[in-house]
């Protein structure tokens, strides 16, 4: 069982980058809803992008990404892993989660948009960083906290519904 749960929460972190790279698949702009909004209205300055597409892209990615992220683990935990109860539901739904999590602070904030290009706005360098010491230390409280209570509440509406 753990090692389908391992194999499961690099399928999320699979998933998570696959939809960073589509967003980013034509310039790093396309996810500058993510970034500070110094970064945001430098882009809105340079002509690069609008409030109103940074507010439709950062709808759409909440849109797509929460339903999904949320669907995956329901799926995987449930329908494939057949977790009865609470407990069961929880840890799995917490390692996958966590370790999503994990991937996202390290390989996607640490490596990929903190040593690479692939994440730089042309006319933005100098607001590197984009993601600030102070940034991580909020993502790495919230994400980690955050997980814990979204694997909670999961856990206890799925042992409501299931009995």
């Amino acid at each position: 069982m753990l090692l389908q749960v391992i194999l499961e929460c690099l399928g999320l972190g699979a998933l998570l980058v696959l939809v960073c790279a589509v967003g980013i698949r034509k310039g790093a702009v396309g996810m500058v809803h993510l970034y500070s909004p110094e970064v945001q209205e430098r882009c809105i300055t340079l002509g690069l992008t609008t409030h109103e597409k940074i507010k439709r892209n950062s709808l759409l990615f909440k849109a797509v990404c929460i339903p999904g992220y949320i669907g995956y683990v329901l799926v995987c935990v449930y329908g494939i892993n057949g977790a009865k109860g609470f407990v069961q539901g929880f840890w799995q739904l917490l390692v996958i989660l966590s370790v999503m999590n994990l991937m996202d602070r390290l390989l996607v904030d640490g490596y990929w948009v903190g040593h690479t290009n692939a994440w730089t706005i042309p006319g933005t360098e100098d607001l590197k960083p984009y993601i600030t010491a102070k940034d991580k230390q909020k993502k790495w409280l919230f994400g980690t906290v955050g997980m814990a209570v979204i694997a909670m509440v999961l856990a206890v509406l799925m042992t409501a519904f299931i009995h």
